[in-house]
């Protein structure tokens, strides 16, 4: 791969990373969430693969198609098998924030990420790093959709856009992560998620939902 073509296949998966996550938190539609969640795990994919390429690299390309397994097969299966298993209407109803104010904090956020990596990107200029505010603007807006979204799906979601973002940074700093380190990380992200999975189908048994406004209320009742 040619360096121009490098630089342009990079920036190109970093600009997806980065709308997949604004679309996440404009749309309230859980199925549409989890579909757009899948796309971004192929960008994510996709940019370990441009990485791969790049360098040369055969242990990168095996992190990559892991990556892709993962974070735009399995995990959105799960997701989606939660969403059927939860019974509930399939859309995240009354957010703590409208969509016009969350369309407001991506932008916000995003430039938050861009003036709080600069040292960080002049610590060592290249096309890369030049990406990194891409992936700390994902962990925000993750972070964001974790403390005002209701549901626990939703919350689910918001706290893998998190790890999608650190992973994003992992890459984009030091060009590539070990086969050994992704793979522990995708264990942990793994026993995350079906660990959620069991709460949120055990609490749809035993309360009738998963907003969690609606539990908060039950417990101070």
């Amino acid at each position: 791969m040619t360096d121009t073509g490098y630089v342009q296949a990079l920036y190109l998966a970093c600009g997806v990373l980065l709308l997949t996550a604004v679309v996440i938190l404009w749309r309230r539609e859980l199925a549409v969430i989890i579909r757009v969640f899948a796309l971004q795990g192929a960008a994510l994919a996709a940019l370990a693969a441009i990485t791969a390429a790049h360098q040369g690299s055969a242990e990168l390309w095996a992190v990559a198609a892991g990556i892709a397994a993962l974070r735009a097969g399995v995990l959105p299966w799960l997701l989606r098998r939660a969403l059927v298993e939860s019974g509930q209407a399939a859309r995240e109803t009354q957010p703590l924030v409208n969509v016009a104010a969350s369309l407001l904090a991506a932008a916000a956020l995003t430039m938050l990420a861009y003036a709080v990596s600069q040292p960080l990107v002049a610590l060592a200029p290249s096309p890369a790093t030049q990406a990194v505010p891409v992936g700390v603007a994902v962990v925000l807006i993750g972070l964001f959709v974790l403390v005002t979204r209701r549901r626990a799906l939703s919350q689910l979601v918001g706290f893998l856009l998190m790890d999608n973002g650190i992973t994003t940074v992992a890459f984009l700093t030091t060009e590539g992560v070990g086969l050994i380190v992704e793979v522990g990380v995708w264990l942990d992200v793994l026993l995350v998620v079906l660990v959620l999975q069991i709460l949120t189908t055990r609490m749809r048994a035993a309360f009738g939902g998963t907003d969690l406004d609606d539990l908060r209320g039950l417990r101070d009742t």
